[in-house]
C-alpha cells in the first residue's frame, strides 16, 4: 500500500507555501463582522488580538501541518471570547438514565470525550467503534501509533462504565446506526477519516467526513436524539468567507477536500431539525493546554492551535449548555498568556 512518506509532505507543504503567500488574510474589519452577528447571545464578548507566531517542530499531522505553515507565511487577527478555569460539571441531563452515543471513540479527540462522559458516574455512555474488541485493547492500552501521516500518542481509557457498540460509518446503513444508538439521548460525532494512501484520500474523506457522518445523523434523527455535537474544524467554510486561498484552507483541504467533505455535512446537522453544536477546533496538540481557551464565532479564525483536551471540554459542556445550542464554536488556545493547565469550562 502507497504511504503517505515525510518527503511526500514536505512537497506539498513547499508548493502550498508558495501559493499561499501570494493572498493575504481577510482583514480586520471582516472578522469582526462576523463575529458581530452573534454576539447578542451573551456567549460572545469580542476582544481583538494580533501578533505572528513563528514555526517549529513539527509532527505529520494534518492540522497541525496547516497551523505552522499559516504561522510562517502570515500573520494572525482573532476575534474571541473571555475564558475560564472553573472545573467542568458533570453534564446536567434531565434523567440519570440519559444515553450518550460516542461516534468514533478510539480516535485521539473521541476518547477524551468518552472518558469525560464515563467519569461522570450517572450516565449511560456508549462508545461507538468499528471494531469492539480491538478497540477494547486499544481503549485499555497507552501507546504511540502511526495513522496514516499521523503520529499520535495514545493514553489508556477506563472502559469499566463505557458500552462499546458497533458504529461504522461507512459500511454500516442508516438503520444499523440507529440500532447501535438505540434510546441515545445525545450524540458527539468526533469521527474523521485518517490520511494514508494519497491516492484514495479522496474517497475516504467523503465516506467519512460526508457520507458517513450525514448517516449518523440521520440514524439520530430517526431515534429521536435531542441533542447533537460534531467535532469539525476552523475554516471549513473558508471558501465563503475570503479563505479559500489562505495557507490554512489550502493545506488543510489538500487532505482528501477534507474541508469541502466536513461542510456539507455542517450544513446538513444544521438544517436536520435537531439541536446542535458544530465546534471547529484550530490545530489539534496531544499535549495538555498551555493558555487559555478562546471560543470565537463562525467563520472567525484561519489559524491557532488548541490541545484535544480542550477540545473534549467543551464539547461535553456543549451537551447541555443552551448558549451552545444551534451554535458554531470555533476553538484555539491563547498562547499569549502564561502557561496553565486548564481543568474544564463553564461557558
Amino acid at each position: 500500500m502507497l504511504k503517505l512518506t515525510t518527503s511526500m509532505i514536505s512537497l506539498l507543504l513547499a508548493t502550498t507555501i508558495i501559493a499561499a503567500t501570494t493572498t493575504a488574510f481577510a482583514p480586520t474589519t471582516q472578522l469582526q463582522n462576523a463575529a458581530a452577528t452573534i454576539q447578542s447571545t451573551q456567549l460572545f464578548a469580542k476582544v481583538e488580538k494580533n501578533g505572528n507566531g513563528s514555526g517549529s517542530s513539527m509532527m505529520l499531522n494534518r492540522r497541525n501541518v496547516f497551523s505552522q505553515t499559516t504561522k510562517l507565511v502570515t500573520g494572525i487577527v482573532l476575534t474571541t471570547i473571555g475564558t475560564s478555569t472553573t472545573p467542568l460539571s458533570p453534564p446536567a441531563f434531565a434523567a440519570a438514565s440519559s444515553k450518550v452515543v460516542v461516534a468514533g471513540a478510539t480516535g485521539q479527540t473521541g476518547r477524551r470525550i468518552l472518558e469525560r462522559l464515563a467519569q461522570s458516574g450517572d450516565l449511560d455512555v456508549i462508545g461507538g467503534v468499528r471494531n469492539v474488541p480491538k478497540a477494547t485493547d486499544s481503549l485499555n492500552e497507552s501507546s504511540t501509533v502511526v495513522r496514516g501521516a499521523m503520529v499520535q500518542k495514545v493514553s489508556s481509557v477506563d472502559t469499566s462504565a463505557v458500552n462499546l457498540k458497533k458504529l461504522d460509518v461507512v459500511m454500516d446503513s442508516v438503520d444499523d446506526l440507529a440500532k447501535g444508538m438505540e434510546d441515545a439521548s445525545a450524540l458527539v460525532i468526533a469521527t474523521g477519516f485518517v490520511p494514508g494512501n494519497p491516492l484514495k484520500m479522496n474517497a475516504a474523506a467523503h465516506d467519512v467526513d460526508n457520507v458517513g457522518t450525514i448517516k449518523l445523523i440521520d440514524a439520530a434523527k430517526k431515534i429521536g436524539v435531542k441533542k447533537i455535537v460534531m467535532v469539525s474544524s476552523i475554516l471549513t467554510n473558508g471558501r465563503n468567507w475570503g479563505q479559500e486561498k489562505s495557507a490554512g484552507f489550502i493545506i488543510t483541504n489538500a487532505f482528501g477536500n477534507v474541508l469541502d467533505e466536513k461542510l456539507v455535512a455542517e450544513n446538513y446537522l444544521k438544517s436536520s431539525g435537531i439541536d446542535y453544536t458544530i465546534v471547529r477546533p484550530g490545530g489539534l496538540k496531544a499535549k495538555p493546554p498551555t493558555g487559555a481557551l478562546q471560543i470565537s464565532g463562525e467563520d472567525t479564525l484561519n489559524s491557532g492551535e488548541i490541545s484535544r483536551d480542550l477540545v473534549a471540554d467543551v464539547c461535553v459542556a456543549s451537551l447541555t449548555d443552551s448558549k451552545a445550542s444551534n451554535k458554531v464554536l470555533e476553538i484555539i488556545e491563547d498562547e499569549g498568556t502564561p502557561p496553565q493547565v486548564f481543568n474544564g469550562l463553564k461557558m
